[in-house]
């Protein structure tokens, strides 16, 4: 989770770490059940795609058939601000075209920055991204104030060009607020056509506490945080007002809200969810809970948490934690960790009756560093599990690996690329995990199943982080 001022300073500055790597503590020990011990090993070299003279990060990916999408933070061409970076590639992430900055995402010149990317893909092909941003607006007294507000950008030739812009509306900013507070937004596309954005949001940012630890983006300690979701339905064009997904309204203690479209139409959220002080606004370690609705996200089912037993996510954790997937026979994936005081495990859960019940959790990973955790469907049945983690003594390395329902892990865990990014610099709060149906064969039939992953990191002794994407071909599994 980040409060994006403190994560923008962070790369103005090179975004510096400590000595050693910053863990979190929570309340709840993170017991071992189940999972092999990953195996890593050398992986395939990645070639770096981001083209910005500036700290590239946290990187967001979506994939169409043979065209791939990336979505990144920090970059900048020299004259704008901080803005979004997008980068294509159209032969199944071999290689990858021009960086461009995407519009609207530098609002205030060099002193303009966006944050918090996600990216997705309609049935008919449109390339739909948003990030989080400032607007200047005005409170019910006229008074001018920030709103941190969702824009989506959205691309109608493959990700060539981003002709149409629309900046999300919000509630009017009451007297004293400091303006509306939003972060962290995901995005996803119905059967129709229809369009859903959900982040997190809260009526008032001087409510907002924030603690910044010495490694990482900065995290929350109190606040009115609620996962809210809006819709649109021509296009992106125009949107809802938005509207709770997370109960208790407005301190519904609710922030990072993933959003997947099922098989059947309905859909699922997995948001991570503190409860709330109602008196001092302090909230207490974290759950992930999941979350559906049948009829386009005006109610919801009664949130169901995903991991007792697990135990509980730091206040501090200053990633950005959860990741659901649904796979083509509607079971649902959620990944996500948690911290004890004697290390941070990673996770894996899914349901086989649409969220209803969980599995029990399936250790990912587990280690005396943090472990940022994305899946991926890999078909039905089946996902790719991939962790990002700082190495003690090396730095930060990225693995993928694939789980089956029915047999568990198929294999051991592949090291990404071969190459450690340095551990005194901020690679982001996220990765990018797809799938491809597999490399291009001849005429570009595809021709054994694989993933596609993207990550931030400095490499080589480079000063900056840069994007780097990958292609990871597992055998058949059957």
């Amino acid at each position: 989770m980040r409060y994006f001022p403190g994560s923008m300073l962070r790369l103005f500055i090179g975004a510096v770490l400590v000595s050693g790597v910053f863990l979190s503590v929570a309340a709840g020990g993170a017991s071992a059940r189940g999972g092999l011990p990953p195996a890593p090993g050398p992986g395939p070299t990645a070639g770096a795609i981001s083209r910005c003279p500036s700290q590239n990060a946290e990187v967001e990916q979506a994939v169409d058939g043979r065209y791939v999408y990336e979505e990144w933070i920090g970059c900048t061409d020299g004259h704008g601000g901080n803005g979004i970076g997008f980068a294509r590639s159209t032969d199944g992430g071999r290689t990858f075209g021009p960086t461009m900055i995407l519009p609207g995402s530098t609002p205030f010149g060099f002193y303009g920055q966006s944050w918090d990317p996600a990216v997705t893909v309609a049935p008919d092909g449109t390339v739909y991204a948003v990030y989080m941003t400032y607007v200047i607006t005005t409170d019910v007294d006229g008074n001018s104030v920030y709103d941190s507000v969702p824009v989506v950008a959205a691309s109608f030739d493959h990700g060539r060009t981003f002709p149409q812009v629309s900046t999300l509306p919000v509630p009017t900013p009451e007297s004293g607020s400091g303006g509306n507070w939003g972060d962290r937004s995901f995005i996803a596309v119905g059967h129709d056509g229809t369009v859903y954005a959900t982040w997190d949001y809260g009526p008032s940012s001087n409510e907002v506490g924030v603690v910044c630890p010495p490694a990482g983006s900065c995290a929350f300690s109190g606040g009115d945080f609620n996962a809210v979701i809006s819709k649109s339905t021509d296009h992106g064009q125009t949107w809802t007002l938005p509207s709770p997904i997370s109960p208790g309204f407005p301190l519904g203690g609710a922030y990072s809200a993933p959003i997947v479209v099922e098989p059947n139409g309905s859909l699922g959220v997995l948001y991570w969810g503190h409860q709330t002080d109602p008196s001092t606004l302090a909230v207490s370690t974290g759950t992930e809970y999941f979350t559906s609705s049948s009829d386009g996200g005006s109610t919801w089912t009664p949130p169901v948490p995903v991991d007792p037993g697990a135990g509980t996510i730091g206040l501090l954790s200053w990633w950005i934690d959860g990741s659901l997937a649904v796979d083509p026979a509607g079971n649902l994936y959620a990944t996500w960790d948690t911290q004890s005081v004697t290390g941070d495990t990673g996770w894996l859960a899914y349901s086989t009756d649409g969220g209803q019940t969980w599995s029990p959790p399936i250790q990912v990973n587990s280690g005396s560093t943090e472990n940022l955790v994305e899946v991926a469907s890999a078909g039905r049945g089946s996902v790719y599990v991939g962790w990002q983690t700082p190495i003690p003594s090396k730095g930060y390395a990225t693995f993928l690996r694939r789980f089956s329902i029915s047999t568990g892990w198929t294999a051991p865990a592949i090291k990404v690329s071969t190459a450690y990014g340095d551990p005194n610099i901020w690679p982001g709060d996220t990765f990018g995990l797809s799938t491809l149906s597999g490399p291009p064969g001849p005429h570009g039939a595809a021709v054994a199943p694989s993933a596609v992953v993207s990550w931030g990191s400095a490499i080589n002794g480079n000063p900056n982080s840069e994007i780097y994407s990958s292609v990871v071909n597992f055998p058949p599994h059957h």
